[in-house]
C-alpha cells in the first residue's frame, strides 16, 4: 500500500477514536504504510469507500478502519478507528492466511 499514499489525513475528530483502544498514531501509520492485508468495508459507510487494514504492530495484531482522501492530486489515508484485535480474530486471520 505505501507506493500508493502520499501520506495521511488526521482528522482531529476520529483521532480520540484511533487512540482510544491504546494504538498510536505511529503504530497506525506503520502499519498501512507497511505489509498489512487490506479488505473492503461497504457495511460501515454508504457515503464513501472504507476498507480494513489487518496486519502486525510489533507484536499485536491491529486493526485500522480507514477511507482514502483526494488532496489535489495527493491521495492520502484517513484512518477512522483503530484497535487490538482478540484473540479469536487474530486466530481466524492466522488460519486464512496459512490457506
Amino acid at each position: 500500500m505505501s507506493d500508493v499514499i502520499a501520506g495521511f489525513d488526521w482528522d482531529d475528530g476520529k483521532w480520540p477514536k484511533c487512540g482510544k483502544h491504546g494504538v498510536s498514531r505511529a503504530g497506525i501509520e506503520a502499519l498501512l504504510s507497511g505489509d498489512c492485508a487490506v479488505y473492503p468495508d461497504p457495511a460501515h459507510s454508504r457515503t464513501e469507500g472504507r476498507s480494513l487494514a489487518i496486519g502486525q504492530v510489533g507484536n499485536r495484531h491491529v486493526l485500522v478502519a480507514f477511507t482514502f482522501r483526494r488532496l489535489g492530486t495527493k491521495t492520502l489515508i484517513r484512518p477512522i478507528s483503530a484497535r487490538y484485535m482478540h484473540q479469536k480474530e487474530v486466530d481466524h486471520y492466522e488460519r486464512q492466511r496459512q490457506s
